[in-house]
């Protein structure tokens, strides 16, 4: 069974795409997943799916917790700039975004996007070459009603 093969396969269906940001003392990151899913309303639980050997994944096991932000349809080249493997690092990520940090953490929550939850690791479970992370919402808000930024077929488009 090949891979590429599954990877095509998969990409036929679309995902919403997000940016995955963690803030603790004296760093900032941020990442392009779109692997976020709700888990359950009660309590208030989502999974994000984090490449194990990625800085991300180190960034959140560093950081008391991380917020989603949920891009828009105008945000594609905040997805392309938050998924290159060469992407500035720390605050520099964020020069040039309009952005304010979460009250628990200070991750940044990314103000032109479409909302956000903010959250805390409840649990991870490894699961290939990626970890899984169900964390609790503390926080959520809805920013924008804007049309979402969605991810098919290898590309960015949108509804």
């Amino acid at each position: 069974m090949s891979p590429t093969r599954f990877r095509q396969v998969a990409g036929h269906f679309a995902t919403g795409v997000t940016v995955l940001t963690t803030g603790y003392p004296g760093e900032l990151h941020g990442t392009t997943v779109n692997s976020f899913v709700t888990v359950s309303t009660d309590p208030l639980l989502v999974l994000v799916s984090l490449v194990t050997e990625g800085r991300a994944r180190m960034s959140v096991g560093r950081a008391d917790g991380f917020v989603v932000n949920i891009l828009g349809a105008d945000q594609a080249e905040t997805a392309r700039r938050f998924a290159r493997s060469d992407r500035p690092t720390g605050a520099a990520a964020f020069a040039d975004l309009r952005w304010r940090p979460a009250a628990e953490g200070g991750a940044p929550i990314l103000l032109d996007g479409i909302g956000y939850f903010a959250c805390t690791v409840t649990e991870t479970a490894p699961a290939g070459d990626h970890t899984l992370y169900i964390a609790a919402v503390r926080d959520f808000d809805l920013l924008s009603d804007a049309e979402p930024l969605l991810f098919v077929r290898s590309r960015l488009t949108t509804c």
